[in-house]
């Protein structure tokens, strides 16, 4: 069993465990149902800010080089997130990985962590599974909606933890805005009556003020969670613009299932079809990469064979010629290496102009099939576009076809 730590406590990880090269840091809770609590975390420079965007790191943002969320939980009452950290992999200019807890709308729920009960943070040997250390957060909360839980920091060459357990009124908003993010505000939900003042905001650790104003955040990202989920996409007045669709993974190098020379091909595609009719395949298989400006309006931006593009793969859908495609499914399919899509992590983001990102993480697996149909784009009227989750698994083209429809004829193709 490894120490138990305790509110204000610093906790050797690796100088006495040298070996240790992966950590996973594990956050979990009791909490009623209808309390929407997530986890996050914060990559810190010297100055104990963020240096752009993609440094907080949570459900919809979860993967970098060198850290990646994952939710856990099993259902019931209970909360799971773990963030498994590459300690080699993190830059030198991140100093400091500060984990939080925060409570979507606790305000206008009149929801807060004072609600919450065994609440606690492990730290585990990834390797090995064994506990370094444990802080039980305790009942120390009443009126908060964020928590700062602690912080994983170098100290020359090894590594620590900071037990702060330090809370916040203001949620996620204000715990960014400490950090020096900016967060773009959501719109207000009716109320009855006046709302309360706001509280000030504590800061757990003394920080120096940031040279720069702080970035701006959206968080209005949109994840499609169960099949059948969708969303219609956001039209402005100029029309509903270029659509992105990024797929990304886990491109991990060297042994294990996914081991050959220059990692896993996993391949982004989608099968269209018109509205006059025409049907096909845009894929770099057979190099049918499509067209933006002419049919079918759909472009794939090149084939990363190699795994080691880290902005991964990308379709790009023509909008202003919406009216004139009829649907379209976006899928993946590993063209060589074993399937454990378990291993991919694999992640669809759905970019369009200034809504909100759209994502879609591959999240149910089936290793026994090699092809998987990710979302459903099809043209609902008015020039709109509908998305709808699908993650379904198939064995190829031809059974995954058939499953949807399309009516198209295979033959066997290479790159």
């Amino acid at each position: 069993m490894g120490i138990e730590a305790v509110k204000g406590q610093k906790v050797d990880l690796t100088r006495g465990n040298p070996g240790i090269q992966s950590l996973i840091v594990e956050i979990g809770w009791h909490a009623p149902a209808d309390m929407e609590i997530d986890a996050s975390a914060f990559l810190l420079g010297a100055q104990a800010k963020v240096s752009g965007d993609d440094d907080l790191i949570f459900y919809n943002n979860p993967v970098t080089p060198f850290i990646r969320y994952k939710d856990m939980t099993a259902g019931g009452s209970g909360g799971l997130k773990h963030f498994e950290i590459e300690l080699g992999k993190v830059p030198s200019d991140t100093m400091r990985i500060a984990f939080a807890v925060t409570l979507y709308n606790g305000e206008s729920r009149r929801q807060t962590f004072g609600q919450m009960s065994n609440a606690h943070c492990r730290i585990l040997n990834r390797a090995t599974g064994e506990e370094l250390m444990r802080c039980n957060l305790g009942n120390h909360f009443s009126v908060e909606t964020a928590v700062v839980v602690g912080e994983l920091y170098r100290y020359n060459s090894d590594w620590k933890f900071s037990a702060i357990v330090a809370g916040f009124e203001g949620g996620l908003k204000a715990l960014c805005g400490n950090y020096g993010i900016e967060v773009e505000d959501e719109p207000a939900p009716p109320r009855t009556e006046p709302p309360p003042r706001p509280a000030p905001v504590p800061s757990p650790v003394p920080v120096t003020p940031p040279p720069s104003p702080p970035l701006n955040l959206n968080l209005r990202k949109i994840e499609l969670k169960k099949k059948g989920d969708s969303i219609n996409l956001k039209k402005s007045a100029s029309g509903l613009g270029e659509v992105l669709i990024n797929l990304n993974w886990n491109q991990r190098q060297g042994g294990g299932l996914f081991s050959r020379k220059g990692g896993v091909d996993l391949d982004l595609a989608c099968l269209y079809e018109l509205k006059d009719g025409r049907k096909g395949v845009v894929q770099a298989l057979g190099k049918a990469f499509g067209s933006l400006q002419q049919p079918p309006f759909i472009v794939l931006d090149g084939d990363d064979r190699t795994g080691s593009v880290k902005s991964g793969e990308n379709l790009r859908i023509n909008g202003s010629k919406v009216a004139e495609i009829s649907r379209v499914l976006i899928f993946s399919f590993i063209y060589q290496g074993v399937t454990q899509w378990s291993d991919a992590d694999g992640i669809v983001t759905i970019h369009q102009g200034d809504g909100p990102d759209i994502i879609v993480n591959l999240d149910e697996h089936n290793n026994r099939k090699g092809m998987c149909a990710i979302a459903l784009i099809q043209n609902v009227g008015d020039e709109t576009f509908s998305i709808e989750r699908q993650v379904q698994y198939f064995s190829g083209h031809k059974e995954m076809d058939q499953a949807y429809g399309w009516g198209l004829r295979w033959v066997a193709g290479s790159k």
